[in-house]
């Protein structure tokens, strides 16, 4: 057989074009999606708004329900995830901030999952993770940091605001955004009009977290860290049920999941 002689230009052109050895057809860094870890997302009908709410923030990004879990296999998972998102339920039991003498006028508590959430919020705060809290799991926050609640709202304050209608769905009202927050940069708002759906509520705030927004009875509808560093946002409304044009709903998605985005090409990096 005839030998083939190449030059070097040649032999070089030959090398590119052998599929894999080509820098433009070397294949790129698999990205992987980012974790939400949620402390209830199930049964589904009941907490498909959250998933929606997640997807709007970053439609590749995927949840995990932690609340049919036990409690070690939901720590695991848990610190497998970029962030841990709070959702809305049934009351805390009073007995966790010193009221257990108000059970009688509170929700049938779920004893498993306050358990759950204050083991999962308690971890996700030691690993720096981003922090969600809707409604229950703003007052989930605020009862692990050391912070009191108003049993029933419509008893314990005085108030013309309307925090909860019957249906638990149609209550809307306004919300005044304190400036220079971290609410107040993310929304680019000061007032708002929010979903609302709860009887009960923030009486007094816990430890090293700061109020950003009240409704106009005072009651306190967002909570932050005082420590910057770490990321957590905790709202008293529900910004799942509205519609993702209103800055205190969509863009809180946004922001909440670039922030686990963050987290999550940090510790990729560690």
């Amino acid at each position: 057989m005839k030998k083939i002689k190449l030059s070097i230009p040649a032999l070089f052109l030959v090398i590119l074009l052998i599929p894999g050895c080509s820098s433009d057809s070397a294949p790129a860094e698999k990205q992987t999606p980012v974790r939400i870890a949620v402390g209830k997302a199930v049964p589904e009908e009941a907490y498909s708004n959250y998933v929606r709410w997640i997807k709007h923030g970053d439609s590749m990004a995927v949840h995990f329900d932690l609340y049919h879990l036990d409690y070690d296999s939901a720590l695991a998972l848990l610190k497998t995830c970029d962030g841990l998102l709070l959702t809305g339920g049934t009351d805390i039991y009073p007995g966790r901030y010193g009221k257990e003498g108000d059970t009688a006028r509170c929700w049938e508590p779920d004893f498993k999952r306050d358990t759950l959430e204050a083991l999962i919020f308690r971890t996700a705060l030691e690993e720096g993770m981003p922090i969600m809290g809707i409604c229950r799991g703003l007052q989930v926050i605020n009862v692990e940091m050391g912070g009191t609640l108003y049993i029933d709202l419509p008893s314990d304050l005085d108030t013309t605001v309307t925090h909860r209608v019957e249906d638990g769905y149609g209550a809307n009202h306004e919300v005044l955004v304190m400036e220079n927050t971290l609410l107040a940069r993310i929304a680019g708002v000061e007032p708002g009009v929010v979903n609302s759906a709860h009887h009960q509520g923030i009486e007094v705030l816990g430890d090293n977290l700061a109020a950003m927004a009240h409704s106009p009875d005072g009651l306190t509808e967002s909570i932050t860290l005082d420590d910057t560093s770490q990321y957590l946002l905790g709202v008293q409304w529900h910004p799942e049920r509205m519609d993702y044009g209103s800055p205190l709903s969509g863009k809180l998605a946004i922001r909440f999941l670039e922030e686990a985005k963050k987290y999550k090409t940090q510790r990729d990096h560690e």
